[in-house]
């Protein structure tokens, strides 16, 4: 059921297209590409040979991954309707 000017299912529409869009850029962002290093990029420390097997492309050890998956990172929303004003005029 819709509401307004919007026709039936847009709504559902419109929150599986966000889906669909996070899930694509999270997957293209977790993917390391080229060659594994052996010493990490940010603390200088060995990279174990079974985690650059197992993660081809891998540039961090496993505690500075870690703490980077932990870090909290801040990024916009996508705003898919219109605003009321431009509906207006």
């Amino acid at each position: 059921m819709a509401g307004g000017w919007a026709r039936d299912g847009a709504v559902n529409e419109q929150i599986e297209a966000s889906i669909s869009d996070e899930l694509a850029r999270m997957r293209a962002s977790k993917r390391p590409v080229g060659e594994s290093l052996s010493h990490c990029a940010e603390c200088e420390e060995p990279i174990p040979e079974a985690r650059r097997a197992a993660v081809p492309g891998v540039k961090l050890c496993l505690d500075c991954q870690q703490e980077r998956d932990g870090a909290v990172r801040q990024r916009g929303g996508i705003n898919r309707r219109g605003s009321k004003d431009s509906q207006l005029k």
